[in-house]
C-alpha cells in the first residue's frame, strides 16, 4: 500500500474469477443509489470509516485479472485496508464446492454454480449504513425504499472526497439521523414506526461498531448474553430477523443468514426448489440441509434465472404526508 496524505492505493488478486457486478450489486439499492456505481470493469463505493469519509474505487479488468484499488479521504487507508473483503477475501466456498455437499444441492443450483463461479458475498465491515438501508425497506415497496435512502442521502448526507463521478454522496451517520425531526421524516416518506426504529438503531451505532471488522459469531464481553451482533441487533426495538439478516448479509458476507419475513423470498425460493410456493417455515424447512450455507444457495438461485410468478394487483407506494 501506499500512502499520500489522504489517498491510498492497493492491489489484491483473488486468485479467482470475481464478478463486480454479480458480487457488489447486493450493496446497491436501486439503479440511482448515490453511493455506488458499478461497471463491468469498475466500482466506486463512498462510505464512510472509523477513521472518516473514503471514497473507493476499484479498477477490474477482467473476471480473472488482480484488482487495482485507489482511495480518496481521511478513510481512505482503511477502506483500501478492508478492500479485499468486498472481492471475497473472507468468503470461502471451498465447503459448498466440495464433492460431499454438492452432491446435496437440488440441479438448479449446481447448475447455477457452474455459470456463476465468479460471485462473491462481500464484506464490507460497516453496519450503520446497511442497517439503515435495510429499516427503510421494512414493509413497503422497493420504490418507496429507495427514494427514501436517496432522499436520505441528498438531503443529510454529504459529498464524497476525492475525484469522484458526480452525484456520489456519502449516507448520514448515526449523529444525523438522530437529529432529524417529524418533518424530515414525512419529506422522506419515512412513517413514524420505521423512523423510530432508526432512531434507536443511532443511538446503538456507537456500541454496534465494536462486531464491525470481527467474526460474525464472536461474542462481545461487556455484552449481554449470547453477546452476538444479531443478538446485540434482535435486542434493538423495531429490528427483527429480517432486518438482521438483510444487515448482515452485507456488513459481514453471512453465507448463511436467510431474509425471513421478505414479502417475495419464500415463495420465490419454494417455486425455484419445489414448482410450488411456500411460506417462511416452508423455506427454512428446505433450505435447513444446506446450512451453514443458506444464503449462498439463495443467491445463487437468484442468479438462475427463475422468476417466481405474479398474481394480483400490485402493492401500491403509500403516502405519509399526513401521517
Amino acid at each position: 500500500m501506499q500512502l499520500d496524505q489522504n489517498a491510498a492505493t492497493g492491489i489484491f488478486d483473488p486468485q479467482r474469477p470475481v464478478s463486480l457486478g454479480k458480487s457488489l450489486g447486493i450493496l446497491r439499492r436501486g439503479l440511482g443509489d448515490p453511493t455506488i456505481r458499478l461497471s463491468g470493469s469498475e466500482a466506486w463505493l463512498v462510505f464512510a470509516t472509523p477513521d472518516g469519509d473514503a471514497s473507493l474505487r476499484i479498477l477490474k479488468s477482467t473476471l480473472n485479472s488482480p484488482a487495482t484499488f485507489q482511495a480518496w479521504g481521511p478513510g481512505a487507508r482503511w477502506a483500501v485496508e478492508f478492500a479485499p473483503d468486498l472481492l471475497g477475501a473472507s468468503d470461502d466456498w471451498s465447503a459448498f464446492d466440495a464433492p460431499e455437499f454438492n452432491g446435496l444441492l437440488p440441479q438448479i443450483v449446481r447448475h447455477t454454480r457452474s455459470l456463476h463461479r465468479d460471485v462473491v458475498l462481500p464484506r464490507t465491515n460497516r453496519i450503520f449504513e446497511h442497517l439503515l438501508g435495510a429499516v427503510l425497506e421494512q414493509r413497503v415497496t422497493g420504490i418507496e425504499a429507495n427514494f427514501a435512502w436517496r432522499w436520505l442521502i441528498r438531503h443529510k448526507g454529504r459529498p464524497a472526497p476525492g475525484p469522484v463521478p458526480e452525484g456520489l454522496r456519502i449516507a448520514p451517520g448515526a449523529e444525523q439521523i438522530a437529529t432529524m425531526n417529524r418533518w424530515d421524516w414525512q419529506a422522506a416518506r419515512v412513517d413514524q414506526q420505521r423512523a423510530s426504529a432508526l432512531r434507536q438503531v443511532a443511538a446503538a451505532a456507537g456500541s454496534l461498531q465494536w462486531w464491525a471488522g470481527r467474526p460474525i459469531e464472536e461474542a462481545k464481553p461487556s455484552a449481554r448474553k449470547p453477546g452476538t451482533l444479531e443478538a446485540a441487533l434482535l435486542s434493538l426495538p423495531g429490528i427483527g430477523p429480517w432486518t438482521v439478516a438483510e444487515t448482515l448479509q452485507r456488513s459481514h458476507g453471512s453465507a448463511d443468514l436467510v431474509s425471513v419475513g421478505d414479502f417475495h423470498l419464500a415463495a420465490f425460493v419454494g417455486q425455484a426448489l419445489t414448482g410450488r410456493r411456500v411460506d417462511d417455515a416452508g423455506m427454512l424447512e428446505l433450505l435447513a440441509p444446506f446450512a451453514p450455507h443458506r444464503q449462498r444457495v439463495v443467491r445463487l438461485l437468484q442468479l438462475s434465472g427463475e422468476r417466481k410468478q405474479s398474481f394480483g394487483p400490485r402493492y401500491a407506494p403509500l403516502d405519509h404526508r399526513e401521517r
